[in-house]
């Protein structure tokens, strides 16, 4: 089964009640549904699988639970293997390869999303909408800025997609940028 988006959302506010979380979870929505645009693929099978693939993640964030707790509550619901395997796919520790576009494209976006808000937040304006792409660039250089987002993870999920990475995050930010109320980034 393939859920719709209101049926993804119920899932995920059972699960998570953290408002970082679900902000980063629309996040990644944004982001993979204009990946989908840009492949003419699936945009709502793309924002589903965006919305849920941090499910567990409140209540479940180790290694030994994550993602894992989280396809298991979407395989009890019926969901189908595709969705399954790009949320497993996400995380480098599961060994699960990342065979579909889709999948390559939540590698790429999921951390990503993290570093572009970020970018944002130490803005003056902390403005998703007014977010220079040369500012995520810069501190894209700047090894001290989210030291625990790699660089490499993120250059390797770019190249995977087949995307350049100046062009990988014009994609996220404006991405971000069409949801900014949402986010609270406005």
């Amino acid at each position: 089964m393939i859920p719709t988006r209101e049926q993804a959302w119920v899932l995920l506010t059972e699960h998570t009640q953290n408002a970082n979380l679900l902000k980063h979870a629309l996040g990644v929505e944004a982001a993979m549904r204009a990946y989908a645009r840009q492949f003419d693929a699936d945009e709502e099978l793309w924002g589903v699988v965006g919305l849920l693939h941090d499910l567990d993640y409140e209540k479940h964030p180790s290694l030994e639970e994550h993602p894992f707790v989280g396809v298991d509550i979407m395989r009890a619901e019926g969901y189908s293997e595709e969705i399954v395997n790009a949320v497993l796919g996400h995380a480098d520790h599961t060994g699960v390869a990342r065979e579909s576009q889709m999948a390559r494209a939540l590698y790429a976006v999921d951390e990503l999303v993290g570093f572009v808000v970020a970018v944002a937040l130490v803005r003056p304006a902390k403005s998703i909408t007014e977010l220079p792409i040369k500012s995520v660039t810069k501190k894209f250089k700047d090894k001290a800025f989210c030291r625990a987002i790699d660089r490499d993870h993120l250059r390797a999920g770019a190249a995977d997609l087949g995307v350049e990475m100046r062009d990988h995050v014009e994609t996220v930010a404006g991405s971000l940028a069409a949801i900014a109320d949402e986010l609270e980034l406005a």
